[in-house]
């Protein structure tokens, strides 16, 4: 069966009955991974290889947010903690050049991470840009205040994370940063006009268009779509981010599930694929709503399916490296940056 266009989540550490029919009926394009997915590398390993063997795809996506810092769903005892996204900003600003390497040399090494595990994709990096007064939601996950450094270190982390064989996914486009409201519990609306937002928000996804996968924010962008949030709004999905952006790679929505998206399960899926993104994602695991968002989005196909292949057809072999002397070259750029805890990767 040709996969369908969503992603979804599962509720343990292994798969239920229930959940093992599900996959192989529905066949999701992908699954993504949560703490409550993860206790050690053998069980992930195991999860990930039943995941594959029902949709019947060695090469279905498994993702996973690890970005460092109060994002990462991998940690200690098995897997090294990382900084948040902040550090590699001041890394940048002592020196550009160290910065850039840092943030490298860090995807470099959650790749190497995720991909002993088969983990393919990773939801990382963030190009969301800041203000004053808004919400924490992004806080220090953020690489810095002005769309060019953001872009840069976005870029390098990118970078990385395919050096070492994993998709990196940009989020969140086009831009969460201006947001005063927590999208998992509320709808934000940022009224900052176009002007601004090209320069600022949308300028720091635009300068990472040729990223194979993105995913959406729940924002609603007043000056543009006063109503609909970017995720389903038509006109921001063509004007925006397939316009003025030129983002041409898989388009994904952040967690269709999140309290900033109303109506039913499916009404937000028919929304957000009517908008004209490629693929829903679903994240919590709850098997009602995961039938109900299978049963509305359509197979993989047209644009979507192309988007799709490109994105899995870019993914490479991981380049050689020798990790021990990596994370020993990445502990010492951390601390001569002057890293709040430089024993983050220990």
């Amino acid at each position: 069966m040709n996969a369908r266009a969503f992603i979804c989540g599962v509720s343990g550490l292994e798969l239920t009955g229930t959940e093992r029919g599900f996959l192989r009926e529905a066949a999701p394009w992908g699954l993504i991974l949560f703490k409550r997915n993860v206790d050690s590398p053998e069980q992930v390993r195991r999860l990930i290889a039943s995941f594959r063997e029902l949709v019947g795809r060695d090469e279905a996506p498994v993702l996973i947010d690890q970005e460092g810092g109060r994002v990462q769903r991998l940690g200690p005892p098995h897997w090294p903690s990382y900084p948040p996204g902040r550090e590699y900003g001041r890394l940048y600003d002592r020196d550009r050049s160290h910065g850039l390497a840092a943030a490298r040399l860090a995807g470099r090494l959650i790749a190497a991470d995720l991909a002993a595990l088969g983990i393919s994709v990773d939801c990382l990096p963030l190009a969301d840009v800041p203000v004053t007064g808004s919400s924490e939601v992004i806080g220090d996950r953020a690489y810095g205040l002005s769309a060019p450094k953001v872009a840069a270190i976005a870029g390098a982390m990118a970078e990385g994370l395919r050096a070492g064989g994993v998709l990196p996914v940009v989020k969140h486009i086009p831009g969460h940063g201006r947001a005063t409201v927590d999208s998992h519990s509320g709808l934000p609306t940022v009224d900052a006009d176009r002007a601004t937002l090209e320069l600022t928000d949308f300028a720091a996804f635009r300068a990472l268009n040729h990223l194979p996968l993105a995913m959406t924010a729940h924002i609603v962008f007043s000056a543009i779509d006063p109503v609909a949030p970017a995720t389903i709004s038509a006109t921001i999905v063509r004007e925006v981010i397939r316009g003025f952006v030129g983002f041409d790679g898989v388009l994904m929505t952040d967690d269709i599930s999140m309290g900033a998206i109303a109506g039913t399960m499916a009404a937000r899926v028919r929304a957000s694929i009517a908008a004209g993104c490629d693929v829903v994602l679903h994240c919590n695991g709850r098997a009602d709503e995961m039938q109900s968002v299978a049963a509305e989005v359509p197979v993989l196909d047209g644009d979507a399916q192309r988007r799709a292949a490109a994105a899995l057809a870019g993914r490479r072999p991981p380049e050689p490296t020798d990790l021990a002397a990596a994370r020993i070259a990445f502990l010492e750029f951390l601390s001569g940056g002057g890293l709040t805890d430089s024993r983050a990767l220990s």
